[in-house]
């Protein structure tokens, strides 16, 4: 008998297209009075307000829509899909620069003897990497460099795993500007990625020092007693195989340095940018200092329309990474044909995560069309009415665990989840970033050790080491970064 197979995120999402569309054949349409928040100018359900559609009024979808949805959806979502595209053609600039492998491997000589000491410094690495620009499949290359060091200085390889795995993955838990996750969750719910910021700096910052300690300990057991080792049955094998390597020594030249800042510096006017610094905390620097720049003869009709800093979105997003890409391929002394085939081939890299934000954002088009997002709204009204705000929270957290397994997907998962969990947020009086955390730390969690990871599977086959083996080293921890989620979102939430 064939083994069964998970389908792709793209057929799992186009089958749930399908079975929404049937849905709306059966599920009577519906609609809400709406009002605008002056704050966002986004439009609003009104609780209580919902009516069903008349029978005549209803709009169940046919074979047309659904094949239309995942174009309608690319078109609703357009904005979205260009700056995912426009950041892998940036990261595709970055990584071939060899910076920040460079970089990393500059640390490691530098701490050679002090070994044990890479594992904060490497961890805190990871994790900012995971946190701003959702790191994980550039993880990849780091095994083999890391794996010979530590096997040599009297680890072993799942300590290696470890630091990088866990380092990346606490990152993407505790997402601050993570594009992927908290950029285009913030986008379909209709908020500033800047909004709930330092809920989240809080988790990476908590979790991140609970995963140091884990790795931490687990690697001095081994150093102590090599016989504690997970994998103790293969450290004559390991030795032999990865100390044989020659991981090589990658120079880290001025020009790494340069590109590690401009690289650092384009996260940091991200952060700037989509923080509202005028509305939301009436500091109005940016718009003072864009006004003066504005009114300077001649430069200010060269420099043009800008927007502050506080009012940027995808599109002065898009912008900024594709300028910086531009600034990296120059201080690399890129030819002009090395730097846009490269950056196109950066873009392409992430064209099938554009293209999943596309066809998720049709399950919304034809849930949207056929009335029935109203609908269930109504219905997670009726159930929320009893709820308290922080059962809410946790319920969305615990709600994502099994979704981000289903969806791996964090982009898809966003897509799809966002437009109705959003607004029962509105309906739970829960702000709509708490649900964005709860989302991206779930989704976090279960990318720790969920075997639909390319990554995680990957870097234990580099690592040779079984998966039942890693299961057993890092479901503890999983837990207690689940909980301690959970208590901070539970403690955000009464504070709300």
């Amino acid at each position: 008998m064939k083994k069964f197979k998970m389908p792709t995120a793209y057929t799992l999402l186009f089958l749930i297209i399908v079975v929404i569309a049937a849905l709306t054949w059966v599920i009577p349409g519906g609609h809400y009075d709406t009002k605008v928040d002056e704050d966002t100018g986004r439009e609003l359900p009104i609780a209580g307000t919902y009516q069903k559609l008349a029978e005549d009024e209803q709009t169940p979808q046919g074979l047309w829509e659904v094949l239309n949805a995942p174009i309608n959806g690319f078109f609703d979502a357009k904005d979205i899909a260009l700056f995912v595209l426009v950041i892998g053609g940036f990261l595709g600039v970055v990584m071939k620069t060899g910076a920040i492998d460079a970089g990393i491997a500059r640390v490691i000589r530098k701490l050679k003897g002090r070994e044990q000491w890479l594992i904060p410094i490497l961890m805190i690495l990871f994790a900012i990497g995971g946190s701003t620009y959702g790191m994980a499949e550039e993880t990849i290359a780091f095994y083999p460099i890391l794996i010979p060091v530590l096997i040599a200085a009297g680890y072993d390889s799942l300590t290696a795993v470890s630091i990088i795995a866990i380092g990346a993955g606490i990152g993407c838990l505790g997402s601050t500007v993570n594009p992927f996750a908290t950029g285009i969750a913030s986008g379909f719910a209709g908020i500033s990625i800047g909004d709930g910021i330092v809920l989240r700096l809080i988790i990476l910052a908590v979790t991140l020092i609970v995963g140091i300690l884990f790795v931490m300990r687990y690697a001095k057991k081994v150093k102590d007693d090599p016989s504690k080792s997970l994998i103790a049955e293969f450290k004559e094998e390991n030795e032999k195989h990865f100390l044989s390597q020659k991981t090589g020594e990658l120079e880290f030249t001025g020009r790494h340095k340069a590109v590690l800042s401009v690289f650092a510096l384009t996260f940091v006017v991200m952060i700037l940018g989509v923080i509202p610094w005028a509305y939301k905390f009436n500091i109005s620097i940016f718009e003072d200092m864009t006004n003066a720049l504005a009114s300077i003869p001649v430069i200010g009709k060269f420099l043009g329309g800008m927007m502050p800093l506080g009012d940027w979105w995808f599109g002065e997003l898009t912008m900024l990474f594709l300028t910086s890409s531009i600034i990296i391929a120059f201080i690399y002394r890129m030819e002009e044909e090395e730097f846009t085939s490269t950056f196109v081939n950066g873009a392409r890299d992430l064209l099938g995560v554009a293209l999943i934000i596309a066809i998720s954002r049709g399950i919304t088009v034809v849930m949207d069309a056929g009335g029935m997002t109203a609908t269930v709204l109504h219905w997670g009204e009726g159930f929320l009415s009893d709820m308290g705000s922080v059962v809410f929270t946790n319920l969305a957290f615990l709600f994502y665990l099994p979704l981000s397994f289903l969806v791996p997907s964090t982009s898809g998962l966003a897509t799809l989840s966002m437009p109705i969990m959003a607004p029962l947020a509105d309906f739970a009086g829960v702000s709509r970033h708490l649900v964005i955390t709860a989302y991206q730390s779930a989704s976090g969690v279960v990318n720790l050790l969920t075997p639909t990871s390319a990554v995680i599977m990957g870097a234990l086959a580099i690592a040779r080491i079984p998966y039942t083996t890693y299961l057993k080293h890092v479901w503890k921890l999983v837990v207690v970064l689940s909980v301690i989620v959970m208590i901070i979102l539970s403690i955000a939430t009464m504070l709300n």
